[in-house]
């Protein structure tokens, strides 16, 4: 009798087990965008372990669309379980174009994010609406040997223009090792979006200098949006001055709510 209970209770621990929870839940594959790297997810992380998801961050070269939602793609490929995509800025387009095809994807959660119709372009939807600062803020280009440009943003004008909300010590490091986008990424044209069929979620802030509020309203409610959330005050790194709200909705959209 009481090796019988014993035997239950240890089948119990083990069901409960934050293996065995995460092995119930879908992968949340996080892409990063221009000017920033996967560090900027580190909050965002930490609180999806805490709840028992795995977390994988993935790398995005920022070299143009195609190719890099090529490899996000095939990261996704490998990964047997579900998975929830998730993109920050230019990672939008990113996602939405890796996802196409893989039907192991079950959601696109867009973080002060762009996601482009066929044929749109991040610099265009980044001008369709007025309150992007971004072109005054950028360093000279960096002429790269393969042809086309490298874009940074100007260190001393990183914190105000990126990471408003973000510690100014924080803000510092993030310009430091911000990673450029090539001229050619943020011209290229997406040619098979994934949101228009694949349902998604939407988060930014209304504070955001990068892409402007009302682009990205926009772009959710065309999207037909299951769920958005804006962020008063949040700069255009929601995910990195409120990673608790980021994560809360990508666990909406792991749950399909």
């Amino acid at each position: 009798m009481i090796r019988s209970l014993i035997r239950t209770a240890l089948f119990a621990a083990i069901a409960i087990s934050p293996a065995a929870f995460a092995a119930d839940k879908p992968t949340i594959v996080l892409v990063h965008g221009a000017f920033a790297d996967s560090s900027s997810w580190n909050g965002v992380i930490g609180q999806l372990h805490k709840d028992g998801y795995t977390v994988v961050a993935a790398p995005n070269e920022l070299r143009s669309v195609k190719t890099d939602a090529a490899e996000v793609a095939a990261l996704v490929d490998s990964i047997k379980t579900p998975v929830i995509l998730v993109g920050h800025s230019y990672g939008g387009p990113v996602i939405s174009e890796a996802a196409e095809g893989r039907d192991n994807v079950k959601g696109l959660v867009f973080v002060a994010a762009l996601s482009p119709a066929a044929g749109e372009t991040t610099a265009g939807l980044s001008a369709k609406f007025p309150g992007s600062t971004l072109g005054p803020t950028l360093a000279p280009p960096v002429p790269l040997a393969t042809g086309g440009n490298d874009l940074y943003i100007q260190r001393d004008k990183f914190r105000a223009q990126f990471a408003a909300d973000v510690p100014a010590k924080d803000a510092a490091a993030m310009a430091a090792g911000q990673r450029p986008i090539t001229d050619t990424a943020l011209n290229e044209a997406e040619t098979t979006p994934a949101w228009t069929h694949v349902p998604s979620w939407h988060i930014y802030g209304d504070a955001d200098k990068n892409i402007p509020p009302k682009a990205m309203a926009w772009m959710a409610d065309r999207a037909k949006s299951k769920k958005t959330v804006v962020i008063k005050g949040a700069s255009h790194v929601v995910m990195v001055s409120h990673p608790v709200e980021v994560a809360k909705l990508i666990e909406a959209a792991a749950a399909g709510e």
